[in-house]
């Protein structure tokens, strides 16, 4: 079933080149990670299919619920044209309100089984109202136990595809550490990744980049997955759970494409795909000194140079 609705394909009833280029190159981004996905998990999506009802376009909506490594997981993809663009958004866009605007995108937030695997985000997209358009995206690693190769591997991977697209890699780190931090909490969400917006110096260069962000994903996670056997205590879930929570709050508090998605209309279900099916929030919770659920904040969460030597 999840084949013949990959087929379909979400278009307009007029055409813009640049535009369309975009729409199938990031529905050919969704498709590529769900098929790697699939292949790891051992058991595929459920998709829906759906239209924008607050303007024209609509999306495609993939949802991961059992399989061998995923407790839940979606990867999104939209493509919609808005009538008039929300008062909040176009304030932060310095854009007039009411200007009619075209987003695009992939979204993706994997929530792992096992806790020795990190969540994980990615994000590409392409906005336009009025005469202004730029892409953004970025992606980011949040682990609860984490393993410092695997991180060196993800942040190692992300500075070659930034050099190889000649994107300074230190400077959407900085971005990065700077957007998924918790300010409520004076926290880092994760371990960071690469975060970038408002590209639009080139916009074929930079809708190579956005696309290769996406295509990089799977090489990028794999070696995250080689700890999807691993034995769990009970503790362990636990703490999961609770550091899941942190990841509620970012979303719901902070998230601009949660944030967007609600005040323009979007579909509630896959804005909301990237919450965790469970998660915990503990009353002053404090961990055992020296433990490894005390490093994850002391030691972990903390920004760093992970391409520097020990």
């Amino acid at each position: 079933m999840a084949l013949e609705k990959r087929r379909a394909k979400v278009t307009f009833d007029t055409m813009n080149t640049f535009r369309d280029k975009v729409v199938a190159r990031f529905q050919a981004v969704q498709d590529a990670i769900c098929d790697f996905l699939t292949r790891e998990n051992g058991e595929s999506y459920h998709e829906d299919a759906w239209e924008y009802g607050s303007g024209k376009g609509g999306g495609r909506s993939r949802v991961f619920r059992g399989g061998r490594l995923l407790e839940k997981g979606g990867v999104n993809f939209s493509a919609l044209e808005g009538h008039s663009l929300p008062p909040s958004a176009a304030t932060a866009f310095a854009i007039a309100p009411g200007t009619p605007y075209f987003a695009t995108g992939v979204s993706l937030v994997l929530h792992p089984r096992n806790p020795h695997i990190p969540t994980v985000h990615l994000n590409i997209r392409y906005f336009t109202a009025g005469t202004a358009g730029w892409f953004g995206g970025g992606m980011d690693l949040t682990p609860y136990y984490p393993r410092r190769e695997s991180i060196v591997a993800w942040h190692r991977g992300l500075k070659s595809l930034c050099d190889d697209h000649g994107r300074d890699y230190a400077a959407m780190k900085k971005d990065c550490d700077d957007y998924f931090h918790l300010k409520h909490r004076q926290e880092a969400r994760g371990v960071g990744g690469i975060f970038f917006d408002h590209l639009r110096q080139d916009q074929e260069a930079d809708l190579e980049f956005a696309a290769a962000v996406g295509h990089a994903f799977p090489s990028l996670y794999a070696p995250c997955l080689r700890e999807a056997d691993h034995p769990v205590t009970e503790n362990e879930r636990k703490f999961q759970l609770y550091r899941r929570g942190r990841y509620v709050e970012f979303n719901l508090v902070y998230d601009r494409g949660t944030l967007f998605g609600l005040q323009s209309g979007g579909r509630i279900e896959s804005i909301l795909m990237s919450l965790p099916p469970l998660a915990a929030w503990e009353y002053d919770y404090r961990a055992e000194p020296g433990s490894p659920e005390e490093a994850l904040t002391a030691y972990w969460l903390q920004p760093r140079d992970w391409l520097a030597p020990e």
